[in-house]
């Protein structure tokens, strides 16, 4: 499960950069336009037992997701947090979910990062303005670096409590800001 959700947008952007590059060649420093969140049908979701991969990958991971929403024109969403949290473990479980997951690779391209007990790879979300607190903590940013959500990044803190519709219309209202 290590870097499933890295690996997925990179493998999904394959096809998705070359789709976008034939669509949107005189956009070239736009971003996907923001689709609206997909009406779910599960109104739960299993949680994922490792979400995060070691925190040793975060900094080349983090890099590899700007140059690759530089490439496809997709905003980058940060995931912030740690294998031992509940929170973070059902987040992992709604963004696994078959149509939430292709939802998100057409918008986004998601990065989770392991903060430890919330300890280490601070910094990469102090680059954009957000002290973490609490996980997760979820950050949207423009391949240019602009953080859009950095007023309600902790939002997501109580991920067990909210459905899974819940959480992809919350990432898509920030996701309208840029």
């Amino acid at each position: 499960m290590k870097a499933f959700f890295m690996r997925r947008s990179l493998l999904a952007a394959a096809g998705l950069g070359l789709a976008l590059t034939a669509v949107l060649p005189a956009q070239a420093a736009s971003t996907v336009p923001a689709v609206p969140a997909p009406q779910l049908t599960e109104t739960s979701a299993p949680p994922v037992a490792t979400p995060y991969p070691d925190t040793a990958v975060a900094r080349e991971q983090v890099a590899q997701a700007f140059a690759l929403a530089q490439r496809t024109h997709r905003k980058v969403l940060l995931d912030f947090g740690g294998n031992w949290c509940p929170d973070c473990k059902m987040l992992g479980g709604i963004f696994a979910l078959p149509d939430a997951a292709r939802w998100l690779d057409s918008q986004f391209v998601v990065v989770p990062v392991n903060v430890g007990r919330i300890n280490t790879n601070l910094d990469l979300a102090a680059r954009y303005g957000v002290t973490i607190k609490a996980v997760p903590t979820v950050i949207i940013v423009t391949p240019d670096g602009h953080a859009l959500n950095g007023d309600g990044s902790t939002a997501l803190g109580n991920a067990r409590s909210m459905s899974p519709q819940a959480v992809l219309d919350l990432i898509s209202s920030w996701n309208k800001r840029g």
